[in-house]
């Protein structure tokens, strides 16, 4: 029976979620199918050609998904969809599905889908005479008196037989034969069978004090079937009267929560013998087929009472035998029905027969989630179910098929806003007090995708210093997608853009999962200052949804280039000569260098420096504006051709630099631009400033040789770097080495000589130009000059501090160009 049960509760889950469609069925059989078959016929007994019966073919049955449906949820029959045929799914057994009903009917349902259409099918259950008579009591105990007159009735209860019609009880014999007893039986006039045993003669206790037999109630059925009862007979003297109820059926109308103990009546019989023969006890029988009794009765004084609390949903009537002796053995029975009004004592049962969650975001509204029934089993208004769904604006319930309900979308909803609804169905009765039961619904709510990404910006601006290296990170751009899941996956690209102007730049990468964005290449920003790009966020959803953002990015400047003379132009040969007239007073007009710089901001900025000049006290340069003006007036000491090294430096770090040479001629009269020949002083004066050129060569060489002599040493003792010696090249090498250093527009060492032939001198004189600064590290000192120009400056490294404006002019003509 267990697993009957755990079979037919499957099968009700199974069979119950085709009930929602009865509300949508357009046409059903007026007339229900019927059947008849016997109890306990075997599982698999064919009962009937149902799809015959209802018009349809067994491959109707299989593509429209038949299903049989009972009202109660109990399979008792299995359809065959292969034949179409019905058949037994158990063990049916009318006894316990109808108990005593005249007519055993079992309905259910035929339900067909695609379309939706069903048939109402009736199946008698025909009884078999599978039960035997019973009574109530395996031994009864007569005490008779000898002197009872024949014809002397002694009532028996009845056999009880579970079985109706011709199953039930037909006839009652004595076994064996008895010729002091004969059985009686029939019906009153009132519809209540009685049983009794008639004296046929007279007895004699001297003759038999005691006898026995056997009273055997045998039924219609086929095979027949008897049941009996043993009969004790005790002969007794004189007890002339028997017990007498004062009712022959007492009737009682209790509430099945009365509590236990409670009384619920009292039945009485009179005897009118006096002493031990008129005293009474009582005793309490039920009827067979009951379940065990819930009553007790007092032997004395016939109360009967509760033992347990009853339950009107298991049995709404009792019907008890009482039967009442005295104390010469002669006995009444009287019957007891108890009657059970039913109380508000069981909530509302609430029964899911199909449930869907999640549900998709973008339901449309109507859409069933939920399908159930409710149930109460309590009878009358306490059994009239009434069904509330707290306040919703997403759902609401619909009534669908008898007790069933449907729980529907009622509007659009949305997971972004509300991922999980709880909702909470409550059904009440109409008892008084009604009672309520709460089912809870969790209906969860899955993602579409119905959100693109959202930057957390309208536009990104990155930025990258111009000489990067190769792949550098210059920022990220970040979207984010309300979906959940891969609806939700941001994957960044580069979006193709329309129009030749705005193809996309070559430069720029981004990473396709965290959006990083790196520029590939080194850029360079006289080239390229900015760029832009659209960088596509799309989510991984089907279809992806995507979102655009414009990227620009910002080249900023380095000081990668050094400025650019424009004027003069150092690739003249010979070299261009300003004519200033001897006469010109201090702040006189020279020239301008003019010079450009391709970075911008500060690194575009430029400063003029007077780095060298034959006379640096005669000269000074504008530090903004580039102009070569007189610091003083013209003297006679004054060289006719001035030679002047203007140092033009930009703002950047590191600053670069580069120089601009020219050439100044200290004219009398601008109508002869020649140098003029030396004088016989000036040339006494060269003679002696020979002399003390060759002192300072020979100085200087020995110096060279002490300084070649001590870093050898040195090395090869202490293994130690010495220091920058001087050094002395030839007019040959001082030549190439300065025109290297004009073209890189640096001097790479310490020191710089310069070696030339003196203006119009006769002799094969030398003028050597002694280091006018200490030994420093090695700074640009670019020079204008073409490779083919002669060179008479030499290219003295210059500090910084050196180049600043108060120090302009500072070394004197002697120390410049000491002969």
């Amino acid at each position: 029976r267990h697993r009957r049960g755990h079979i037919t509760a499957m099968a009700l889950a199974r069979q119950v979620l085709c009930l929602s469609a009865f509300l949508w069925l357009p046409l059903a059989r007026a007339e229900p199918i019927r059947y008849s078959v016997a109890e306990e016929a075997e599982s698999g007994s064919v009962v009937g050609e149902l799809a015959e019966d209802a018009g349809l073919t067994p491959a109707q049955l299989s593509a429209r998904r038949a299903r049989l449906v009972s009202e109660d949820g109990r399979q008792h029959f299995r359809l065959e969809r292969a034949s179409g045929r019905l058949v037994v799914a158990g063990r049916l057994d009318r006894e316990e599905l109808c108990a005593q009903s005249a007519t055993c009917m079992l309905p259910f349902e035929l339900l067909l889908s695609n379309p939706l259409q069903f048939f109402r099918v009736e199946v008698t259950l025909d009884d078999i005479n599978d039960h035997s008579p019973v009574f109530p009591e395996e031994l009864v105990t007569f005490d008779v008196l000898e002197t009872s007159e024949p014809g002397s009735i002694f009532p028996l209860e009845v056999a009880q037989d579970l079985d109706i019609g011709s199953n039930t009880v037909q006839a009652y014999s004595i076994s064996p034969e008895n010729e002091y007893f004969s059985v009686s039986y029939g019906s009153r006039n009132n519809g209540n069978k009685y049983l009794e045993l008639v004296l046929e003669k007279p007895l004699d206790r001297e003759e038999h004090a005691e006898m026995g037999f056997r009273v055997v109630a045998v039924d219609g059925g086929s095979p027949r079937k008897s049941g009996g009862i043993e009969i004790s007979i005790i002969i007794l003297d004189v007890n002339d009267n028997a017990p007498k109820f004062t009712q022959e059926r007492y009737f009682a109308k209790i509430l099945e929560n009365l509590p236990e103990g409670s009384v619920v009546l009292t039945v009485m019989a009179t005897d009118p013998d006096a002493g031990v023969n008129g005293d009474i006890s009582y005793q309490l029988s039920q009827v067979v087929g009951q379940s065990d009794s819930a009553f007790v009765i007092d032997h004395k004084t016939g109360e009967i009472k509760l033992t347990k609390p009853l339950d009107f949903e298991a049995a709404q009537t009792h019907e008890l035998s009482v039967r009442g002796r005295d104390g010469g053995g002669l006995s009444a029975i009287c019957k007891v029905l108890v009657e059970v009004v039913d109380v508000n004592d069981n909530a509302p049962e609430l029964v899911v027969s199909s449930f869907s969650s999640p549900l998709p975001e973008n339901t449309v509204p109507g859409t069933v989630v939920a399908l159930f029934t409710v149930r109460d089993r309590d009878s009358g208004a306490n059994g009239k179910i009434s069904c509330a769904l707290e306040d919703q604006l997403f759902f609401s319930l619909r009534p669908a098929y008898k007790n069933y309900y449907e729980l529907v979308t009622v509007s659009a909803l949305d997971r972004e806003e509300t991922p999980q609804y709880v909702l909470r169905v409550t059904a009440a009765d109409a008892g008084s007090p009604p009672l309520t039961s709460t089912h809870t619904f969790s209906v969860d709510i899955s993602d579409v995708n119905d959100n693109a990404p959202v930057f957390n910006q309208t536009s990104y601006t990155m930025y990258v210093r111009e000489n990067n290296v190769g792949t550098v990170f210059v920022g990220a751009v970040s979207a984010a997608d309300a979906d959940v899941g891969l609806n939700a996956k941001v994957s960044y690209s580069l979006a193709a853009e329309q129009g030749p102007e705005r193809a996309r730049c070559s430069c720029i990468s981004v990473n396709s999962e965290n959006g990083h964005v790196f520029v590939l290449r080194p850029l360079d920003y006289e080239h390229l200052r900015q760029s832009e790009v659209t960088v596509s966020a799309s989510d991984a959803g089907s279809p992806p949804l995507r979102a655009n953002v414009t990227v620009r990015l910002v080249v900023l400047d380095e000081n990668d280039n050094a400025p650019l003379v424009l004027y003069p132009a150092q690739e003249s040969s010979p070299a261009w000569s300003e004519l200033v007239p001897v006469s010109a007073e201090a702040g006189y007009l020279i020239s301008k260098v003019v010079a450009v710089d391709a970075d911008s901001g500060q690194n575009s900025w430029l400063s003029y420096h007077l780095l060298r000049a034959t006379d640096p006290g005669l000269f000074s340069v504008g530090l903004q504006s580039g102009e070569v003006r007189l610091r003083r007036p013209v003297t006679e000491r004054d060289s006719v051709k001035q030679k002047l090294l203007v140092l033009v430096r930009d703002n950047g770090q590191p600053p670069l630099s580069a120089t601009a040479a020219l050439s100044a001629l200290l004219l009398k009269d601008f109508s002869d631009v020649r140098l003029p020949h030396a004088s016989p002083a000036t040339e006494d004066q060269d003679a002696s400033l020979t002399t003390y050129l060759i002192l300072a060569l020979v100085f200087v060489s020995l110096l060279f040789l002490a300084s070649t002599a001590v870093l050898l040493a040195r090395k090869v003792c202490r293994r130690k770097e010495l220091k920058a010696g001087h050094v002395l090249y030839a007019a040959d090498t001082l030549q190439s080495g300065l025109a290297h250093a004009a073209a890189a527009g640096t001097l790479p060492r310490p020191y710089c000589y310069e070696i030339s032939l003196t203006t119009g001198s006769g002799n094969s004189e030398f003028r050597f130009l002694k280091p006018i600064l200490p030994s420093l590290p090695p700074q640009h000192c670019a020079v204008g000059q073409g490779p083919d120009e002669e060179q008479d400056f030499p290219a003295v490294p210059v500090r910084a501090e050196d180049m600043a404006p108060d120090n302009a002019g500072t070394l004197s003509a002697g120390q410049f160009n000491a002969l």
